[in-house]
């Protein structure tokens, strides 16, 4: 691709000023300058998503934008982790480039970003819920960001630099700070940037109080690889995920007793009883009514082995999607406000997550490696006056900033690295698009314990290279192997297409300006 991008311009004359492509007309000749609503949440697998699979819950309102615009199905990150990805959406650059390798750091909010040049261009830009960057956001005349993490329950905001607490579920205070934005704070003669972020489904995986009983009748199978044994790949033995050892009952699958008898030996057990403390009398009645008699059964059963795994997989499951509902009613609630207000003629609305999710595969939760469950990301695009269907290019989370710029019809900077998405959303097919990806992962030791590496994927394989404490390579074969379990990497067969993908790697490297190079 280009590294220069700029919008297209028409002809049309207002005040001696040309105007966007991009910007849409209201009936009366007037032309709109395109709004842009992005949602994304934090660890939302493309699997829970029913536009992409229906196997596990309905999405209606996240359906909405993909049945009404445009369902990416190789849309993929640059890093895995929450805070990195944040700052490739916001730089339009890898890790490496933009200073946010791993969650120990701080984003530098002095560089570049596209909601800066959005606001200079005219903009009316905000930043709602979580942030997960350490420093406070730039470029937004609007941020009300959680602190941290996030709470599930009365979390603690920082708004504009004031700090105040909430009451109520997460979900629902983000969505609505984000509608009374729209409604009452902005400044309605300009365009809009809305970047509204939710927590969920971020581990614990906490549901609103009133969606306790959703799904309590559903025996959801075993993913074919949970009983996985890593045979072949060294990085994967080392993993710290697994729902079996790694997954606290009390933490992460709510079992603190009101008699203080159930213990994991874990600092997270403490966690979990002091998320139980942090909600308020109606949240409580409500949690115990409907999680004491599971307790209950839980002692009584005294699980272990394979039939404790299996029963942590069921209560992850669970939980997980009751918290999916809540954040599909939330999206549901910011698409009927733009309908209600006559907005959907000039908006485009995205929905996403920072990166992919484990629902069992592997035996896993989180997130982390290469492997396509925690590489790939939903991402559904609603454009006015665009295209609906699939897009099949393969696409990454540095593609959204300068597709926001072109849409806005501000030009890209020579110095992001990501391609605007705009063609494709528009039908085309341009010939020079993208063949393969580049991907590194920064972060060990750390949490969960995945060894760093790098690699590149294109439409058929996937080759990763795990560095630092281990030196180990990967290599599958996609279309034979879509789950990942043989690695073939240095298997009689492979030289050609190995050495052919090394040379690739070493082409997005050089390209990207990454260093980290360890060849053999």
């Amino acid at each position: 691709m280009k590294k220069q991008q700029k919008a297209t311009w028409t002809s049309f004359v207002m005040i001696g000023v040309a105007v966007p492509v991009a910007a849409q007309g209201n009936g009366n000749g007037e032309q709109k300058r395109l709004n842009i609503v992005y949602i994304m949440s934090d660890d939302h697998s493309y699997q829970t998503i029913s536009a992409y699979d229906h196997r596990f819950i309905e999405t209606p309102n996240i359906d909405w934008i993909a049945n009404n615009g445009v369902r990416f199905t190789n849309s993929f990150v640059a890093n895995s982790l929450s805070g990195p990805s944040r700052a490739c959406l916001l730089t339009g650059k890898h890790s490496h480039t933009n200073g946010f390798t791993d969650n120990t750091r701080t984003f530098d909010g002095s560089q570049q970003t596209f909601p800066k040049l959005l606001q200079k261009a005219g903009y009316e830009t905000a930043m709602i819920g979580k942030w997960h960057l350490t420093s406070d956001p730039t470029g937004f005349d609007y941020w009300d960001i959680l602190i941290g993490q996030g709470e599930y329950y009365q979390p603690q905001f920082k708004r504009n630099g004031e700090r105040l607490q909430r009451e109520g579920y997460v979900t629902n205070i983000i969505t609505d700070v984000a509608l009374d934005w729209l409604e009452n704070k902005r400044d309605k003669q300009k365009p809009f940037c809305l970047l509204l972020h939710h927590k969920a489904p971020h581990r614990v995986w906490n549901p609103d109080t009133c969606d306790l009983r959703l799904y309590a009748d559903r025996v959801y199978p075993l993913p074919e690889t949970f009983y996985d044994d890593y045979e072949g790949r060294l990085a994967a033995q080392k993993q710290e995920m697994s729902i079996a050892k790694d997954m606290d009952v009390v933490y992460d699958l709510k079992m603190a007793d009101h008699e203080n008898e159930i213990h994991t030996g874990s600092v997270l057990e403490t966690w979990g009883r002091a998320n139980y403390q942090r909600m308020n009398d109606q949240q409580r009645k409500a949690w115990d009514a409907y999680y004491d008699p599971i307790i209950q059964q839980f002692k009584n059963d005294s699980l272990s082995g394979r039939a404790l795994a299996e029963w942590k997989y069921q209560r992850y499951m669970h939980d997980y999607l009751r918290v999916i509902h809540s954040v599909d009613r939330n999206v549901g609630r910011v698409i009927d406000y733009l309908r209600e207000h006559g907005m959907l003629e000039n908006t485009m609305i995205v929905y996403t997550s920072d990166q992919g999710f484990y629902m069992g595969e592997h035996g896993w939760f989180d997130k982390r490696f290469m492997y396509e469950e925690s590489f790939r990301t939903p991402l559904v695009i609603y454009m006015p006056n665009g295209r609906h269907g699939d897009v099949t290019q393969m696409v990454q989370n540095i593609d959204y900033a300068p597709t926001f710029l072109e849409a806005a019809g501000v030009s890209v900077p020579a110095d992001i690295q990501g391609c605007s998405m705009l063609p494709l959303l528009k039908g085309k097919n341009p010939r020079n698009w993208r063949k393969s990806l580049y991907y590194h992962y920064h972060e060990y030791p750390a949490e969960h314990s995945v060894c760093k590496h790098y690699g590149v994927r294109t439409k058929r394989y996937s080759l990763i290279h795990f560095y630092d404490d281990i030196d180990a390579w990967e290599l599958y074969d996609l279309k034979r192997d879509p789950q990942q379990m043989h690695n073939i990497y240095g298997k009689s067969g492979t030289e050609r297409i190995t050495r052919k993908l090394k040379e690739e790697l070493l082409r997005l490297q050089t390209q990207y300006n990454d260093s980290v190079r360890f060849f053999k």
